[in-house]
């Protein structure tokens, strides 16, 4: 047997991989959950405090320079 990674793109097709799982054609090994946690939340703490404070400054740059300039 092999196992292979699907991706469900609508409703529909988890429910032909239901029907396929009842007649024991194959078997679905992993119904993943969606994670409703924020963005922020996941990734809050993952960057170096030096690198973060880098970045936003860095931001703040491009942002004003943005603004400053008149087209």
């Amino acid at each position: 047997m092999e196992t292979v990674l699907v991706q469900i793109k609508n409703k529909k097709a988890y429910k032909l991989l239901e029907d396929l799982e009842d007649l024991n054609i194959l078997k679905v090994l992993k119904k993943s959950i969606q994670s409703t946690q924020k963005l922020s939340e996941k990734y809050a703490g993952k960057l170096p405090d030096k690198l973060a404070e880098e970045l936003q400054n860095y931001v703040s740059q491009s942002r004003k320079e943005w603004n400053d300039n008149s087209i």
